[in-house]
């Protein structure tokens, strides 16, 4: 774990992904995190029972967190979270809009009287808007951003296989913290944070939306092809395995066509000789790739493309991860037992081994009601 936010206190009162990926990143990195929750558990908590039957959401999210159990309808609890608030440096939440503002505590009350307060709010749609009120889920967000009209083949849409919006804005929340705490230091003064689902999977859809209002290009579903550069996707060897390859630019499509396909006549042929002209006759050059791919083995295939210095990838399945040379996993600890998740990508020197504890539901709240009360 790394201990650059060691001193650093966050109040998390947080469910679902968004919010507890962003905390879980300050946790990692030695920040204290007090997780509120309701009696029955961050929702997560209940996704599914996967993993020594625990939630796998939960516990890829949640370690080296303490969980406080509060009501929140309830006056002394309010006032015991106005405590633990009091000695907080960050308060982060994504609850139902104006859930806490209700309650008096919305970010403009609690900086009201603390000016050194880092405050981050996470929501679906903003805190302005025709949306703004109404609660959201990653794949609502997905469809609604027009991230799933591009996802998916030429038959029907698709969600993105993981929960990519939840994912952004956890991501993008962590990074706005961490740079609020850097202005802290040298100003003494704290910042409001929003963060919004749609914000931020918006912005990763930038490409798409350049190239539709400058160009008039509307991007079309090409499954496991990708959609502005060509050849680039899985291509099908004689053993039946997929190959990904990715040729990025004129250089390596001529060197594609000496040295992979054996044809130096095709970088030159009008068709193909740059990459919209690919893209325009896509469906003739994947013919030719296709044919050239499904006469040799995958390993000859591998070699081949190694020797034309060309980028490619095995399609692998779930069960290949989890034997992957280059997976990093980490323990944790959980009431059912030590669990093995991914390591998080953050690769630093100053970082020291540490076993992280995934908190039971509630496993903190005497203690904090005795350390606040």
């Amino acid at each position: 774990m790394n201990r650059s936010l060691a001193g650093i206190t966050v109040v998390a009162i947080e469910q679902a992904v968004a919010a507890p990926l962003a905390s879980c990143r300050l946790a990692d990195a030695g920040a204290r995190v007090i997780k509120i929750e309701r009696d029955t558990g961050d929702f997560a908590r209940h996704y599914d029972t996967l993993v020594e039957s625990q939630s796998a959401y939960f516990i890829w999210l949640n370690r080296g967190k303490e969980s406080v159990c509060l009501n929140l309808k309830d006056d002394d609890d309010v006032v015991l979270l106005r405590r633990i608030i009091s000695k907080a440096d960050v308060v982060l939440q994504n609850l139902k809009p104006n859930s806490l503002q209700k309650l008096g505590l919305g970010a403009m009350d609690l900086r009201a009287d603390r000016p050194d307060l880092i405050t981050c709010n996470i929501s679906g749609f903003g805190e302005r808007g025709d949306y703004s009120h109404l609660k959201a889920y990653d794949l609502i967000v997905q469809a609604e951003a027009g991230l799933c009209a591009i996802t998916g083949d030429s038959q029907s849409p698709a969600r993105v296989g993981v929960s990519v919006c939840d994912i952004s804005a956890g991501m993008s929340a962590h990074t706005a913290i961490l740079q609020a705490l850097f202005e802290r230091q040298r100003t003494g003064k704290g910042s409001n944070i929003e963060i919004s689902l749609f914000d931020c999977i918006a912005d990763w859809m930038n490409v798409p939306y350049l190239q539709l209002r400058y160009g008039k290009r509307d991007t079309k579903r090409s499954g496991v092809h990708h959609a502005s550069l060509c050849p680039y996707g899985a291509y099908r060897c004689n053993d039946g395995i997929d190959i990904v390859l990715s040729v990025q630019n004129d250089r390596e499509w001529v060197r594609f066509c000496e040295t992979f396909l054996e044809n130096p006549k095709l970088a030159k042929d009008e068709r193909f000789s740059d990459n919209m002209s690919r893209l325009k006759n896509r469906k003739k050059l994947d013919t030719i790739v296709s044919s050239r791919f499904g006469s040799l083995s995958s390993k000859e295939v591998m070699v081949a493309l190694e020797k034309a210095e060309l980028a490619y990838g095995r399609m692998n399945d779930l069960s290949a991860l989890t034997t992957h040379s280059h997976l990093r996993t980490m323990r944790v600890d959980t009431e059912n037992g030590p669990v093995s998740v991914i390591a998080p990508p953050l690769i630093q020197s100053s970082v020291v081994a540490d076993v992280r504890k995934v908190p039971g539901l509630g496993a903190n709240t005497d203690a904090i009601r005795e350390e606040f009360g």
